[in-house]
């Protein structure tokens, strides 16, 4: 017997019906037709419990020993092995015959075993990986369903408000913004409110285009070289930004009343303490500062 309640070895016609036909009207039902002799039922039998692992109790297997279970064997017309069956609500619905590999399995439970939902915790960090690699929409289909369990969890509104500023829901973002309580997330909560200004900032200034034709006439043109820079962390082009408020902080920290050195903290905050840039750029900082 397998010390998982959902794996489980069956004997007898009655032990069947009451293990597997009647456990099926509740749970899907994977039936394993083995034998002792049978060197690919021995090899699939780790498969089929690591799968059956994996669905955490929505999907229960059965293992059948077809060596003494000659009764269910001809009940079923078992005529190979391994041969694994599907039952659902009483009946088998699906199954193959011979070793398959993993990839085919969960294919053929797919239509039939709903995999549990993942926690939280996870769904918010492949959301949050998503974001980072520019897939907006799944980012936001995610955090979105973190929310509807928890409506306040506040790591998930400021990636949900992330991902509305990116499509341009600037305003919308905003009010998902003020819905976060709490100091937890501070730092997360200010980068994400550069991100607005960013945004915001850059649907007011010259085209990309027209910056850099001013650059290229006059390299010192501290207002385009600060302008081009909000272009770019508007459209997530973070190294050149960064590397070019750098330089005008350097050439000239009293532009604009020392507005570089407070979009430089401002980057740093949407970026993340941990994001290899600012830790470049922190260091470059310091050292321009003494």
């Amino acid at each position: 017997m397998s010390a998982t309640p959902y794996i489980f070895d069956v004997s007898g016609a009655a032990g069947f019906d009451q293990l597997v036909i009647e456990n099926s009207f509740h749970k899907p039902v994977l039936v394993d037709f083995w034998a002792e002799w049978c060197a690919p039922c021995k090899a699939l039998m780790p498969l089929l419990a690591q799968i059956a692992e994996s669905y955490q109790g929505e999907l229960l297997l059965a293992k059948v020993n077809c060596d003494v279970e000659q009764d269910i064997v001809m009940r079923f017309g078992v005529r190979s092995l391994p041969t694994v069956v599907l039952f659902k609500d009483g009946q088998p619905v699906d199954g193959f015959a011979g070793a398959q590999p993993e990839s085919a399995i969960r294919a053929m439970l797919q239509p039939h075993v709903q995999l549990p939902p993942e926690p939280e915790a996870d769904l918010l960090e492949s959301a949050q990986a998503l974001f980072a690699e520019g897939r907006i929409g799944e980012a936001e289909a995610l955090a979105k369903q973190v929310l509807v369990e928890d409506n306040q969890n506040a790591a998930a509104l400021i990636l949900y408000a992330r991902c509305l500023a990116e499509r341009g829901e600037l305003g919308e973002a905003e009010t998902v913004l003020d819905a976060v309580q709490g100091d937890e997330h501070k730092q997360a909560l200010a980068g994400a409110r550069a991100q607005l200004t960013f945004l915001r900032q850059a649907g007011d200034l010259p085209e990309v285009a027209t910056l850099k034709s001013r650059l290229a006439q006059q390299p010192e043109d501290d207002e385009a070289v600060y302008q081009l820079a909000i272009q770019q962390l508007a459209r997530q082009q973070y190294e050149p930004a960064l590397d070019a408020l750098l330089k005008l902080f350097v050439r000239n920290r009293s532009y604009a009343d020392g507005l570089p050195h407070k979009t430089l903290l401002q980057v740093f905050d949407l970026l993340g303490s941990a994001h290899p840039l600012v830790a470049t750029y922190r260091r470059r900082l310091y050292q321009a500062l003494y």
